[in-house]
């Protein structure tokens, strides 16, 4: 098995190269990345169960077709991803994000290598309570640049397998936790257990504080990439990738678990989307796939994980 990973240091990515190898031992992967983030210390200590090779690269200039060929998966991962951040640069971020898809496709394309592409559950913006792939039009009502890029992608790579027989899945992720070598804090869990490690008061918006969102168990991200590629699940569809849906007060009565003094600091600004909403994960649920994440797991162990940079004993 050759499974190429592109934005392979990125927090995500440099999880699943260290634990794909389980699921596909002495397999070799192909780790691309254009270092823009700098987090090196990704590519520390790989598994000894697999072969390893790191490309240093743009895949929106790279010779893809190149490096795919003799491939068997691509995990395209490779993009811009703050999406609070992206209202600052929302043409930078269009340009980036749904360039590198194309690239990254259209070498798919051309060599025959099965594409596992990432979008996100933040393109809901329903007023129903539960919402599923399948949904009207209307209820995509994208939350930011980020999420707008993502459904143009959605609709490349849509295109690209009815007409052109790309063999594809498009992956809506909720919202990651959970700590790996290359993890970011700028999402919701992450970002307040650093707080809350740090002794500063969690920053919550006051009108999200009993909204409900999706969110994705680091370790369940990786297991349905496995079992996308072991049950060869390339049918050109859209599926939603979430372990649960929870408010931001469930989010921080587990970080009180942990962090009994925890304060909380309620803040005014303008939030991307009023509503509250549950993501359905029926669809790749009926395939057989089963979520295993836990919050109160996924918290503890990035808490543990930061507990060693405050000397504060809790």
């Amino acid at each position: 098995m050759r499974i190429i990973i592109t934005g392979a240091i990125g927090h995500i990515g440099s999880y699943i190269v260290r634990d794909l190898p389980n699921y596909f031992p002495n397999s070799e992967f192909i780790l691309i990345d254009n270092l823009r983030t700098q987090r090196f210390s990704s590519l520390f200590n790989l598994s000894n169960i697999a072969k390893y090779k790191f490309i240093e690269a743009d895949v929106r200039k790279a010779d893809l077709i190149n490096i795919f060929s003799g491939g068997d998966v691509v995990i395209h991962l490779a993009a811009m991803t703050d999406a609070a951040g992206s209202f600052d640069k929302a043409e930078e971020l269009e340009m980036n994000n749904y360039q590198a898809t194309l690239n990254v496709a259209n070498a798919c394309l051309k060599t025959n290598v099965k594409l596992i592409t990432l979008s996100s559950t933040s393109v809901y913006g329903t007023q129903n309570l539960i919402v599923a792939e399948d949904c009207s039009p209307e209820e995509l009502k994208p939350q930011s640049p980020y999420a707008t890029t993502k459904l143009k992608e959605e609709e490349l790579i849509t295109n690209l397998s009815l007409q052109n027989g790309l063999n594809s899945i498009i992956c809506r992720f909720g919202t990651i936790y959970g700590p790996s070598q290359g993890m970011r804090f700028h999402t919701a869990v992450n970002k307040f257990c650093w707080q809350a490690v740090m002794n500063q008061p969690i920053t919550v918006w006051k009108t999200a504080f009993e909204q409900k969102r999706p969110y994705l168990d680091l370790n369940d991200a990786s297991s349905a990439f496995a079992f996308i590629i072991k049950n060869n699940i390339f049918d050109g569809g859209i599926y939603n990738i979430l372990t649960q849906n929870v408010t931001v007060k469930e989010i921080v009565d587990v970080i009180k678990e942990f962090i009994p003094t925890l304060e909380i600091s309620f803040v005014e600004n303008e939030i991307m989307n009023q509503l509250s909403y549950e993501v359905s994960n029926q669809k790749i649920k009926n395939k057989g796939f089963e979520f295993s994440g836990n919050l109160n797991k996924g918290i503890g162990a990035t808490i543990n994980l930061l507990r060693n940079s405050n000397k504060i004993y809790y």
